[in-house]
């Protein structure tokens, strides 16, 4: 895109910003159409970068004088314009200390980051009482979050983690849906766990990315865990966040018969993952673990990718050994096992009363939505 925009008008002043800046290759690639790379963690020098590199050209804003001393992080207080009314993206933290093999964002985004508890609360306090009804935390591994807090009529500074950080936010006034992506399976702790069961306003879905189902093939993507692991933090998942079923009473209105309890029915926990497939040196044998575990798991959603390399990350130095041809098939024969599983899954919701989310209405006139399981749902008709 960016030769393409200084191919088709060369007196362009192209400004490139974001994880992408930090990577060599990029600059290396793309250093004779950019005239400024401004890295994320100095977008306050924004102005002080423009003004220095295009001293001939008028402005009509403020000139910035002096370059801004920047702390690492401060790029994290800079409040997003929100594309939704109802529905926010929060992060809590960026880059990663994991180094996957396959992996570039340790390299693009650096170690990881986290904002002040007391920062975030903040401002999911101000989206809650603007009306936001969905607010979902981000980072590349949020139940690494670590951050000191100093909680009101308190003498003591605490440590907060992850699990405390979402119970605080849970405390806070208001109806409203928590989500949070994502979560690395090394760090789903059994303090996490109970936690998400205990806080009512944190959605039961958990995107665990699997990413494999051969212990091999984990290793040599250095996920630092194996896939009996896995498994157990699923089961245990599972059995921690699942509910009883309500028993449901038909109402009879007009000539339809419409599913009515004294409380909404509580869908059990929805676990999505992500999968690579053709990683180098994947075997027929290796796939076909990971076969073993889409059926097992019996996943609501997969985010299924072929492998292709990194610059600069450690598989990047290993054959691509798999065709594509192979991939694809691979890619395919795990899409068929998750419609299956999927279709299982949403099929438990027939006949039952859940809260949803509506987000909007389609070109037919179709309300639609999604529950706080993510799954989602359309209206023939406006919600009462």
């Amino acid at each position: 895109m960016v030769p393409k925009i200084k191919k088709e008008n060369p007196r362009v002043k192209i400004i490139l910003t974001g994880c992408l800046v930090n990577r060599e290759d990029v600059k290396r690639r793309l250093n004779k159409y950019v005239d400024i790379w401004l890295p994320i963690t100095e977008i306050f020098n924004f102005q002080f970068s423009i003004f220095n590199q295009f001293t001939n050209f008028q402005f009509s804003i403020k000139k910035q004088k002096e370059k801004i001393s920047c702390g690492k992080d401060d790029y994290l207080s800079i409040k997003p314009k929100y594309s939704s009314k109802f529905s926010a993206f929060v992060p809590i933290g960026n880059g990663c200390n994991n180094f996957c093999s396959y992996c570039v964002v340790p390299y693009a985004r650096g170690r990881e980051v986290y904002r002040p508890a007391k920062d975030i609360i903040n401002e999911v306090s101000d989206l809650v009482s603007k009306g936001y009804k969905e607010i979902i935390l981000i980072a590349q591994n949020v139940n690494s979050y670590n951050s000191p807090f100093t909680p009101k009529n308190a003498k003591k500074r605490q440590n907060i983690n992850f699990s405390k950080l979402l119970r605080l936010i849970n405390d806070i006034p208001g109806d409203f849906w928590i989500r949070f992506f994502t979560s690395h399976p090394k760090d789903m702790s059994d303090e996490l766990i109970k936690t998400i069961a205990g806080c009512g306003k944190v959605c039961r879905h958990i995107h665990l990315p699997a990413q494999a189902g051969d212990d091999k093939i984990l290793k040599a993507m250095n996920r630092k865990y194996t896939v009996e692991f896995y498994k157990k933090l699923i089961g245990k998942i599972k059995k921690v966040l699942n509910f009883k079923f309500p028993i449901l009473n038909f109402q009879k209105i007009s000539n339809f018969q419409f599913p009515i309890s004294k409380f909404n029915w509580e869908p059990p926990v929805a676990v999505t993952t992500d999968i690579i497939v053709g990683f180098p040196g994947e075997t027929k044998k290796q796939f076909n673990n990971t076969v073993k575990l889409f059926k097992e798991v019996k996943f609501d959603m997969a985010y299924i990718s072929r492998y292709s390399p990194r610059p600069g990350t450690a598989a990047e130095k290993l054959k691509d050994n798999i065709s594509k041809i192979e991939k694809k098939k691979r890619e395919e024969l795990l899409m068929k096992i998750l419609r299956k599983t999927a279709l299982a899954n949403n099929e438990k919701y027939i006949g039952k009363v859940v809260d949803v989310l509506v987000e909007g209405k389609n070109k037919r006139g179709e309300w639609y939505g999604k529950t706080e399981t993510a799954k989602n749902v359309k209206f023939p008709m406006a919600p009462a």
